[in-house]
């Protein structure tokens, strides 16, 4: 059950919203809820917030898009169909750190408990308000850094892989993935460009500069590098002429 609340009360000011390359983007939120009418409810007052909304409505499912694409929260049911939500908890906290809380009927110190020994961030039980569910939301992601780790500086995402510009981390699903100098800008130059087709020789003056000796051969053995780490089909090659990323 939720309480009543007017959405309108609750217009979201710019505390959720992340920077990145050409503009804004909301923080990203992965919804597990079986209750229909719930799950609708949350997903429009978090959609209504600013928050860009995934909702689902078992834990197989959901955990199967967790996998899929970058989050910067959880908000996840316990009791649910074909996977409980401790479950899901456990799975998650086995490779990622993204900010879980609990949405759940059970209330008592067990139940509670038991969520906070799987690393859940926060526990809200149900009948709960609106205005509390999105005062925990920014507080847990204040809490956890996942503003300020946008904000410090530009991000640059496709699908779940995601680059921090001033930090030069590449992440991956939330695994982060190391690459050598020259890759790394090999990687920022080609997602700030999504679909832009880059020659070996706009390549070699871009990234390793216009007073480079060295053959086109380097730019091969570098992209070739960089696909084996990236492990995901997002640069193309385009015979005779270079190499693109591919747009979202």
């Amino acid at each position: 059950m939720i309480r009543e609340t007017e959405f309108s009360a609750f217009s979201c000011g710019s505390s959720n919203i992340n920077v990145v390359k050409g503009g804004f983007m909301p923080a990203k939120i992965l919804l597990f809820e079986d209750e229909v009418s719930i799950r609708s409810v949350l997903s429009e007052l978090l959609t209504d917030a600013g928050y860009e909304v995934v909702a689902v409505g078992d834990g197989v499912t959901g955990l199967a898009q967790y996998r899929k694409e970058q989050f910067d929260l959880v908000l996840l049911d316990i009791m649910m169909p074909r996977m409980d939500g401790y479950a899901v908890c456990r799975a998650i906290r086995e490779g990622s750190d993204t900010p879980i809380i609990m949405l759940t009927a059970l209330d008592d110190e067990e139940a509670q408990v038991k969520a906070f020994e799987l690393k859940a961030d926060d526990y809200i039980t149900k009948p709960f308000s609106l205005k509390l569910v999105l005062l925990r939301v920014e507080a847990v992601l204040r809490r956890n850094g996942q503003k300020d780790k946008r904000e410090c500086g530009e991000v640059l995402r496709f699908g779940e892989l995601l680059l921090e510009v001033e930090g030069m981390r590449v992440f991956r699903g939330g695994e982060e993935i190391f690459l050598t100098k020259i890759e790394f800008e090999l990687l920022k130059l080609f997602m700030g460009n999504p679909g832009r087709v880059f020659t070996r020789d706009n390549l070699l003056n871009r990234v390793w500069g216009y007073d480079f000796c060295g053959e086109e051969k380097a730019v091969n053995i570098h992209i070739m590098n960089l696909r084996r780490k990236l492990n995901m089909d997002c640069i193309e090659t385009i015979r005779g002429v270079g190499y693109r990323f591919a747009k979202n």
